[in-house]
């Protein structure tokens, strides 16, 4: 803190000390909170540095001030369920949400390094540039700008080019979801997908009635292509579902053989492709050979998201594809996303002076320490009780109980204690992975890790085989 003083970002470590603070009182009373000056004293900074962070809290309501007395924190109501059910999902996104609660079930992998300060700064500029009665109006399936970056970062070839008219930008990747859903009539149809799954994905399938056959994946991380090649004959497949360099949640690679004999059996059989792109730059190896450069570009569609890079001040989600230009155009003109023009425009900015680039670097790297740091813990504080697959990028790390036991009453113990992980079953609609745990390596900071890893271990060490 107190290298901070003087600097126009202190205040940012003063509220994040306060926010800490407020949820480790509990949710139940009303608890006076230091003063502006004993804070001064005790962070070494301004008092209207205080000031200005009490300021910010008090317009979330999260504090209140009472004349001559302080600032008092307001507890915060415990969240229920919504319907009392025993949904899983429901319960780890409720608990999520928790005051004090340890989240180690998210997958943020930007929150280690957010492009947020850059970003900002640039739409400041760009705000200057482009005063707001100048502004053209809003572009129903994305700023122009960000759709010609995003066309040519995608673009490797002249056999395999994009171009602005083939990139769709929506508010947010489930958003986009839904439209390519809508768009490729998959109610009732069958659609490949490996397995594990990221659940917001395996949700919108089942809510839209789409007869999902899973892939689990090898010990290796490759796909079975014999398994796909009889699932290809025997089933009216509308689509398969792939992700192009990095699976998540287990963190690996496609072997590149393996990647090879994948595209070519469905090449042979003329299947249409869906590739998550979401994870590609997470992945600690670069070079690899996404799916998507050994596929035909008319039967792909790529999507993916711009937060899991950025951070959440970029939400938006994309789309590319070159066959269904009519119908997407129609059904993100329907949606009508209201998308800020400047961001967009200050994202774009970023791909095309290289910044996002050199972002990726330091991410990566980040990413990386933190999985070799955390998986040498796991060994030594759970190393009798979990085994897990060596991440290759990403935030999260994939693992499995040694012995078989009830992971679920394993997750609701850990809650009773705040701390969140995401079991396995939520990645599966067909329960594949009952003895599973996801759990992030970089939102934590070391000793909250160490903590929550031992309650962890003495949870699953508790529970009966």
């Amino acid at each position: 803190m107190k290298d901070g003083r003087g600097t126009p970002f202190a205040y940012q470590a003063v509220y994040r000390y306060l926010t800490t603070l407020i949820n480790e009182l509990g949710a139940d009373a009303r608890v006076r909170l230091p003063s502006l000056r004993q804070l001064a004293e005790r962070l070494s900074v301004s008092i209207s540095t205080i000031q200005y962070a009490y300021s910010l809290l008090e317009k979330e309501g999260r504090v209140y001030s009472v004349a001559k007395s302080g600032y008092y924190a307001l507890p915060v109501p415990s969240v229920a369920p919504l319907d009392g059910g025993d949904d899983l999902l429901e319960t780890l996104y409720v608990s999520a949400r928790r005051p004090g609660m340890r989240v180690l079930s998210a997958d943020e992998p930007a929150s280690i390094q957010p492009l947020d300060s850059p970003l900002l700064l640039l739409e400041r500029e760009l705000l200057r540039q482009y005063p707001r009665p100048a502004q053209t109006p809003l572009q129903p399936w994305g700023e122009l700008e960000l759709r010609a970056a995003l066309a040519a970062r995608y673009t490797c070839s002249p056999a395999r080019c994009w171009n602005a008219d083939d990139v769709y930008v929506g508010a947010d990747l489930r958003g986009v979801l839904e439209i390519l859903i809508a768009v490729l009539g998959l109610k009732d149809a069958v659609v490949l997908i490996e397995s594990p799954c990221d659940w917001s994905v395996l949700r919108l399938l089942q809510v839209a009635d789409v007869r999902v056959i899973e892939l689990p994946l090898l010990a290796d991380g490759g796909i079975d292509t014999g398994q796909l090649e009889r699932l290809l004959q025997s089933e009216a497949v509308r689509l398969v579902l792939l992700s192009s360099v990095l699976n998540m949640p287990r963190g690996t690679v496609v072997p590149e053989d393996n990647r090879r004999a994948v595209a070519q059996l469905l090449d042979r059989y003329g299947t249409r492709v869906l590739e998550n792109d979401s994870y590609t730059d997470l992945a600690f190896a670069t070079g690899v050979t996404p799916f998507r450069d050994l596929l035909d570009p008319d039967r792909l569609i790529v999507y993916s998201s711009l937060d899991k890079t950025i951070g959440p001040e970029a939400p938006y989600g994309y789309v590319l594809s070159r066959q269904l230009t009519l119908h997407l155009q129609r059904h993100f003109l329907l949606r009508a996303f209201r998308l800020s023009p400047i961001r967009q425009k200050a994202i774009a900015r970023l791909y095309g002076n290289g910044r996002i680039d050199q972002h990726l670097l330091v991410l990566r790297r980040l990413l990386r320490e933190s999985a070799v740091s955390t998986t040498q813990l796991l060994q030594e504080r759970l190393g009798d009780s979990l085994r897990w697959v060596e991440p290759q990028g990403g935030a999260t790390i994939w693992m499995r109980s040694s012995r078989r036991v009830d992971l679920r009453r394993v997750f609701h113990r850990l809650l009773a204690q705040r701390i969140a992980v995401a079991p396995g079953e939520l990645f599966s609609l067909q329960g594949l992975y009952m003895q599973h745990l996801r759990l992030t390596h970089a939102s934590a900071s070391a000793d909250d890790l160490e903590a929550a890893l031992c309650t962890l271990g003495d949870a699953l060490r508790l529970e009966p085989s």
